[in-house]
């Protein structure tokens, strides 16, 4: 009997930028922003966060946030560029953000008197596919527990022993999309990512992560990780070669391997129904 095999070619890596920290808390006054080139810094703040991350500001005295000009709200939400300095600037796309020009950056005022704010990422667990990725490797281990010392209820959780994992991804490095490019900011995570992630100061250098060994829209096998700590980053350079990125991480907490249908995969049938993971049919409205 024939048996197929597989080959590496319909594999991916999906990654979701998730915050398990509090938000920066602080004092913004006029100073602090620069309103010709669409920048503000606030002290301590710059750690917390990194380009392209979706965050939250928030006035927490009562009243309009003052720094988005022509915004007449307590609060704001979009996404962030932050610079080598410590400056950030606010962008209403990620992909601007990415690219962090002052030109796409949103206009800001000067707030009349000092503010309470509230700066949070407010990241949704949306993955997104890493592009430019040219291998990875995913291992899982079971480390055994002593159990001599614990009670029989304990030793029921732990007898099996704790799973931990580790890997590495190998990517050609990518910093931005060229301007001849399509727009897939909902869909794609650039490399130069993890290069940020890794020097991330306050809130730490995790990630959710699936590792999918076949992808297809019927019936897909990955590895679901919901947190992966980035330990690692180096970069490959040489003169007229690609400049490779070579990511290392270790997974904290439950690992789990699924197999079925990814959430990323709705499909329409012809008969204008968007199919869901239990087969059943939502109608689709033309408005």
């Amino acid at each position: 009997m024939t048996k197929g095999v597989y080959l590496g070619n319909n594999g991916s890596v999906e990654i979701a930028r998730e915050s398990l920290n509090a938000p920066w808390a602080g004092d913004l006054d006029a100073a602090d922003v620069n309103v010709p080139r669409r920048r503000f810094s606030v002290s301590g703040a710059a750690g917390s966060f990194i380009t392209g991350d979706r965050i939250g500001i928030f006035n927490q005295g009562g009243g309009n946030l003052e720094l988005v000009a022509n915004w007449a709200f307590p609060d704001w939400g979009g996404f962030v560029a932050v610079d080598d300095a410590g400056g950030m600037r606010l962008y209403n796309d990620f992909a601007d953000a990415i690219n962090g020009l002052e030109t796409d950056a949103v206009e800001l005022i000067a707030p009349s008197a000092t503010q309470q704010i509230t700066i949070a990422t407010s990241n949704t667990k949306q993955y997104r596919f890493v592009s430019k990725v040219q291998s990875y490797q995913f291992t899982t281990n079971r480390n055994t527990v002593d159990l001599s010392g614990i009670g029989d209820e304990f030793q029921q959780m732990y007898a099996t022993g704790l799973i931990s994992g580790q890997g590495t991804i190998d990517c050609f490095w990518e910093y931005e999309k060229q301007l001849c490019e399509d727009d897939c900011s909902g869909q794609v995570e650039l490399p130069q990512y993890f290069a940020e992630l890794v020097i991330r100061l306050q809130q730490g250098s995790d990630f959710a992560g699936r590792f999918h060994i076949l992808t297809d829209p019927e019936r897909s096998v990955w590895w679901e990780c919901p947190i992966c700590i980035v330990t690692s980053v180096a970069m490959n350079f040489e003169p007229t070669a690609p400049i490779h990125t070579r990511i290392q991480f270790v997974t904290s907490g439950q690992i789990r391997m699924r197999i079925g249908r990814p959430e990323g995969f709705l499909t329409i049938d012809q008969g204008g129904l968007l199919l869901q993971e239990n087969d059943h049919a939502i109608e689709l409205q033309d408005d």
